[in-house]
């Protein structure tokens, strides 16, 4: 029923010009038709001098708090100055008043005693019945009752201010009463608790026109005091005794109708404007503001048969009203929050139906019809009030607040089924509440997820369902780090299925809920401090509109959920980087050593060798040791380069053996080799080709790697003598062959070579891993 969000996290500014893409390619422009959110901006505004203004909206929201205060305060010196009867009183089932206590020692002993007639000074007598304790005009069905009602309080508050009533009570006795002022004591417990709530929702109206005072923040600001005045109404119509302030009554029916057709046509009003302001808002506008008030002005200026069901007529069509608009808004654009009113609208409708078709039964029933009119009216504004309260915090911190409206929910349908079953079926008071208390806790334990998720926006992510996809995308960015703003746009859309995500240059400094939870701004920088910004990337941040397609609010949880899942997601890159880069430091660390060590005492040994051979073979045992060193001592290698060293050490010993390389190197996109893979490839080529020589004999080794897009294919055919390889004896050799191929989660076979010698074939179709996740990553 609020048309702007919380007041301090709005979003408040002016969208960039041009269009943003989406993540999901979809280009959003702010256009016609399009809500007033605009992506690119947020935050509280008037960024140059927030400061002054925020300081003048405090002073501007302090000074109208005062002024609350003493408005209450000037009405209970009021009305504690008016004269009253102190005492309780009773109805009976047809209607007659029983005294029930009193601190006047006179009266206080006719207890238990029906009362007939009063009277003031000057002899003139008042019926009294069940209707001296109805102080509601504005809830009588009955014109003629309420005429009653209207002339009884009018004589009795005459007598009251003589300062003596006479009563007479059933049987002929009489006693002389003195009227005593009332004083804050006897204004009782529940006029101060409506006041109270009456100024809650006063002050809830002003910070949230203070806060940005658009059209439909002004349109909840009025109804806000309309609601509060009606709560302050309810709170005279409660001042326990016998006796009203003269000239409250005559005006409760035309002030209290006023004021409740201002509040339905500023919901419809504002439902036209917001979210989403619909093309037909200014021609509604100027039909249903002269509407609601003509309707109202003739129910109680006019005389009209009836007034009570026209007055609940001209609700029940303004709320009915309100549901359409907002059911047109969703459906023209899928704001959660449009959703949210309408649950909202229809929820107050169907309760505003029960709360009077429990006054209209009750009607008949003399002694009920105060109780259940009192109690349907208070129940009623009380739910509604306790709505509006909670409507500009629905995407906040204010977990209090939902429960606070969704047991004010309950607690209406309890208060309308106790009246209904009393009033329908004459069930006796303490079965009714004990039937109406079961079902409402019943509906609380039962359907409390439900009606939360449902009308409240609650988010519905399972920790399950947040681990999965928070490890799948943890693992992707250990892969690829260098992806960290795609993956987390993917793992965002996967938690959260906004209907849109807009990428957008202006970064807050936290994640932050926006436009009343119709979007979440996730700042989104490139770099970390555990892995520099690439050059030319830019910080910015990913705005996600309508979860779950629209189907809730976003919410604070959800802006904390965003700001653990970005930390752990840099942790899980900071982890990797480091493991990473211990791992790269022991590499150097053994190659160096090997290099030192090793490489000094081989080189010791070529220089002290008896013979041509020895030099030759230490010399060649000396190039495997720089070719492995070399590429321990590099965390990783283009394909292209690591082939031209497998090539370059091939032919070097295969030209020692006096055998012939036939190399063929295929490849249409080159890559960069991570350890892993450079190690395994270069011990199955060396593996392969030592077999060719040294167990096959082979004169020629044929060599062809090849890769199209993520399938490597490698074979080394030769000409030597092997045959039958399915019964050969895997040694180390070839289960090493075997072990490295499994590592790369590949396959590998032997199988004669036409003619003569032995073909092996390595097979792994995801070479690639790496690139083929970030393809898939990719919007």
């Amino acid at each position: 029923m609020s048309p702007q969000m919380a007041a301090a996290g709005s979003a408040d500014a002016h969208a960039d010009t041009g269009p943003e893409t989406s993540t999901n390619g979809l280009a959003l422009a702010a256009g016609e038709g399009d809500s007033a959110f605009e992506a690119s901006t947020f935050g509280t505004g008037d960024h140059g001098d927030s400061g002054p203004r925020i300081a003048r909206r405090r002073n501007a929201l302090v000074l109208l708090a005062l002024l609350g205060c003493l408005a209450v305060f000037v009405l209970a010196r009021w009305l504690a100055g008016t004269p009253y009867l102190d005492s309780q009183w009773t109805a009976t089932p047809d209607g007659q008043l029983v005294v029930h206590a009193s601190a006047d020692p006179a009266l206080a002993r006719m207890g238990g005693q029906t009362l007939r007639t009063l009277a003031g000074p000057d002899g003139g007598r008042i019926a009294a019945d069940a209707t001296l304790l109805q102080r509601s005009p504005r809830w009588q069905v009955s014109d003629d009752q309420r005429a009653r009602l209207l002339q009884q309080h009018g004589a009795l508050s005459a007598a009251l201010a003589t300062g003596r009533v006479q009563l007479q009570f059933e049987g002929g006795e009489r006693i002389e009463v003195a009227a005593t002022p009332r004083g804050y004591a006897g204004l009782g417990w529940m006029f101060w608790a409506l006041a109270a709530a009456a100024l809650v929702l006063y002050l809830v109206g002003w910070v949230v026109a203070l806060a940005r005072p658009l059209l439909y923040n002004l349109l909840f600001l009025l109804m806000s005091l309309c609601q509060a005045g009606n709560l302050i109404s309810i709170a005279t119509e409660t001042l326990p005794g016998l006796g009203v302030p003269a000239g409250l009554l005559p005006l409760d029916l035309p002030v209290r109708l006023l004021l409740d057709a201002c509040t339905g046509a500023a919901i419809v009003h504002a439902f036209a404007l917001y979210p989403m302001r619909l093309p037909f808002a200014i021609p509604m506008a100027g039909l249903i503001w002269p509407a609601a008030l003509l309707w109202a002005a003739a129910v109680t200026l006019g005389g009209v048969p009836g007034a009570w069901w026209w007055s609940q007529g001209l609700i029940l069509m303004l709320g009915l009203l309100a549901w359409s608009v907002a059911k047109r808004s969703y459906a023209t654009e899928p704001n959660p929050f449009a959703l949210a009113m309408k649950r909202f609208a229809i929820t107050s409708v169907a309760t505003f139906v029960l709360m009077s078709a429990a006054v209209a039964l009750s009607a008949h029933l003399p002694g009920l019809a105060h109780g259940v009119a009192v109690g349907a009216s208070v129940t009623w504004y009380l739910f509604l009030g306790s709505l509006m309260v909670l409507v500009p915090f629905l995407a906040g911190r204010r977990r209090v607040l939902r429960e606070f409206a969704l047991l004010a929910g309950i607690s209406t349908v309890a208060t309308s089924l106790d009246l209904l079953l009393v009033s329908l079926f004459s069930v006796g008071p303490f079965a009714s509440l004990a039937i109406a208390v079961f079902v409402a806790l019943l509906l609380y334990g039962g359907a409390r997820q439900f009606i939360l998720s449902r009308l409240l926006g609650n988010n519905m992510l399972t920790t399950e369902r947040i681990f999965d996809h928070l490890y799948r995308a943890a693992r992707a960015l250990q892969a690829t780090p260098d992806r960290y703003p795609v993956l987390l746009a993917q793992l965002l859309r996967d938690l959260f299925d906004p209907l849109l995500m807009q990428r957008v240059s202006r970064v807050p400094s936290r994640s932050r809920v926006v436009n009343g939870g119709a979007a979440l701004v996730i700042p989104v920088a490139p770099g970390s401090t555990t892995q520099p910004r690439a050059e030319g990337q830019q910080a910015h941040a990913l705005v996600l509109r309508f979860a779950q397609r629209g189907q809730r609010l976003f919410t604070a949880e959800d802006a904390r959920l965003a700001e653990r899942l970005i930390e752990q997601l840099r942790r899980a890159v900071a982890y990797d980087l480091a493991v990473e880069r211990g791992r790269s430091e022991e590499r150097t660390r053994i190659a160096q050593d090997l290099h030192d060590d090793i490489g000094a005492r081989l080189l010791t040994l070529m220089y002290q060798s008896t013979t041509p051979e020895m030099e030759d073979y230490i010399r060649h045992t000396l190039q495997d040791l720089k070719t492995l060193t070399r590429g321990l001592a590099a965390p990783e290698q283009a394909l292209s380069h690591a082939a031209g060293e497998w090539k370059a050490d091939l032919t070097q010993r295969l030209a020692a053996a006096r055998a012939e390389l036939v190399w063929s190197f295929c490849i249409d996109h080159d890559l960069r080799l991570s350890v892993v893979q450079w190690s395994a490839l270069t011990r199955i080529l060396r593996e392969l080709v030592s077999n060719s020589l040294y167990h096959g004999h082979a004169t020629r080794v044929e060599v062809a790697f090849d890769l199209t897009g993520s399938r490597l294919r490698l074979r080394v055919t030769d000409d030597g003598e092997g045959r039958a390889p399915m019964a050969w004896a895997h040694g180390l050799g070839l289960g090493g062959v075997r072990k490295r191929v499994k590592a790369l989660s590949g396959r590998v076979t032997w199988s004669e070579a036409t003619g003569r010698g032995i073909s092996c074939q390595v097979e792994v179709s995801e070479f690639d891993p790496q690139d083929r996740i970030a393809r898939s990553a990719a919007p």
